[in-house]
């Protein structure tokens, strides 16, 4: 039964967060050659993604932190970065590249926390039922798998940044796809939520 459930847990996160790669690939683009970059983005997808957990934990369980008319709002906190993000672009579109990058600055805690929680709307739709069926013991074995390969995906974006040709691509065009993917994000969960009746 453990085997089985093991299965299923990985396949479900593999499913709900293969997605995130490429926002994790973008903010290890974004601090790029900034100290503690790392541990920013490990901490902020960690303490999102924990968010996720909590909240789909509680509602397997019958509690609701959040009514459901409120989760498609979330999205307004990725498009609210990714126009942060495209206003700096903009501000600094003109300057040498020594000064642009010297102008960009790295991924904050919040931001990533943010990004990663809001963007969890789907996993909490998909969470929640696979926990509230799975009982004690199985809800923990997703919850660690869960964990454990969330570090996993972390390296795989950093993997995926620190590739020369992507490495290259992503430091020439990354401060314009950061905000674009982020405004995406934002739109898409705004939208498929029926958001400001969307």
């Amino acid at each position: 039964m453990t085997v089985a459930v093991l299965v299923q847990a990985v396949g479900l996160f593999v499913v709900t967060n293969i997605d995130d790669v490429v926002v994790l690939a973008l903010f290890f683009a974004q601090g790029a050659g900034r100290p503690g970059t790392t541990r920013t983005i490990v901490l902020g997808q960690y303490l999102g993604f924990c968010g996720i957990l909590l909240v789909s934990v509680a509602a397997a369980l019958g509690a609701a932190f959040l009514p459901a008319g409120a989760v498609p709002y979330l999205g307004l906190l990725p498009l609210l970065l990714g126009v942060r993000a495209a206003v700096e672009a903009w501000r600094h579109r003109d300057d040498p590249d020594e000064e642009k990058a010297a102008a960009r600055t790295g991924p904050t805690v919040l931001a990533v926390t943010a990004v990663t929680f809001a963007n969890g709307g789907d996993n909490i739709g998909v969470y929640v039922p696979v926990f509230a069926t799975a009982g004690a013991g199985g809800m923990s074995v997703h919850i660690v798998t869960f964990l454990v390969l969330l570090a996993l995906l972390v390296l795989a974006g950093r993997y995926l940044a620190s590739r020369p040709a992507i490495a290259s691509a992503l430091a020439r065009w990354g401060h314009i796809l950061l905000p674009v993917v982020l405004i995406a994000i934002g739109l898409l969960i705004l939208v498929e939520g029926g958001a400001f009746g969307l």
